[in-house]
């Protein structure tokens, strides 16, 4: 079996077209199209189904995706083994994460890391719904919510606290909050209701405040709508130091707790590049909160 043709399979299985495979291969749609042909003769198997949604893999080809992820984490395994972990960390490592921990928490531990090895080329990708490490949408996610189900390694970070808060000029112009019954006359700023992908993210209705007035999927557009004085809203303790303008309101009554998980496909403890670049990250992300939501 050719595993150029293995490996063109595995793309076209993550980007469910051979026109996304074509384009991280650096191939012609074409060529990927008649490679992906012998596979299946070769393997006198139908692999993939095309549908309005993009090339979807068959039973066969869930079959043979497993033992073809297994042997590209040995080849990657097998070149860490041959560099030795002394050497620093080369190559690319994509991370996944919520636009919270991507934007406040990420950018200080990753350049730490990058300057540190700098053959090794970070990518942060910020979006907000569970990534799917199967398509290897990124190399490892950080998620609010522990998975239960999948072929993952899962490992605790950190838990953070999060309070409700508003801009001191917008307390200062509107009626004070010393009760919980007084935050139903105030402008509430959250997530949009129908696009909360994680249970985790509902923090508004854990408080009692069933009514978002300015509503937004990205925490940096909340963010910035509080700080503007346009209302009050959640807002994670490690993010507070990047907005000396607010303050926490009911300090000691309303007071959520999150964890962050770091979230790996379960083939990848085979590779030491990902192994050593895994604890460092969860290790920095330690430090950086406990620091950030302590100032």
């Amino acid at each position: 079996m050719n595993w150029d043709d293995m490996r063109i399979f595995l793309f076209v299985a993550r980007e469910e077209s051979l026109s996304g495979a074509a384009r991280s291969l650096r191939l012609d749609p074409a060529t990927v199209g008649r490679r992906i042909a012998r596979l299946e003769e070769e393997m006198d198997a139908v692999l993939f189904v095309k549908s309005p949604h993009g090339y979807i893999v068959t039973e066969a080809g869930e079959r043979l995706l497993s033992h073809a992820e297994a042997a590209e984490q040995a080849m990657i395994g097998a070149v860490d083994e041959v560099r030795g972990t002394e050497t620093g960390l080369t190559g690319t490592i994509r991370v996944g994460a919520p636009d919270g921990c991507a934007t406040f928490l990420l950018p200080h531990v990753t350049r730490v890391i990058q300057a540190e090895n700098p053959g090794l080329e970070v990518q942060i990708v910020a979006l907000p719904r569970v990534f799917n490490l199967s398509k290897r949408e990124a190399d490892m996610a950080i998620g609010v919510s522990r998975p239960t189900a999948g072929r993952l390694r899962i490992q605790k970070i950190a838990d953070y606290g999060l309070h409700l808060a508003a801009s001191r000029e917008y307390l200062a112009k509107h009626a004070p909050i010393t009760t919980h019954e007084d935050l139903a006359g105030h402008r509430v700023i959250g997530y949009i209701p129908d696009m909360i992908f994680d249970r985790e993210l509902d923090y508004l209705s854990e408080m009692g405040l069933r009514r978002v007035d300015l509503g937004s999927n990205l925490v940096s557009v909340q963010l910035g709508w509080l700080r503007a004085g346009a209302g009050i809203g959640v807002v994670h303790d490690f993010v507070m130091p990047d907005a000396p303008e607010l303050c926490p309101i009911l300090a000691n009554e309303l007071r959520l707790t999150r964890t962050f998980w770091l979230i790996r496909h379960a083939d990848d403890a085979r590779v030491d590049r990902l192994n050593r670049f895994a604890s460092t990250l969860a290790d920095g992300l330690r430090t950086v909160m406990a620091k950030r939501s302590n100032a």
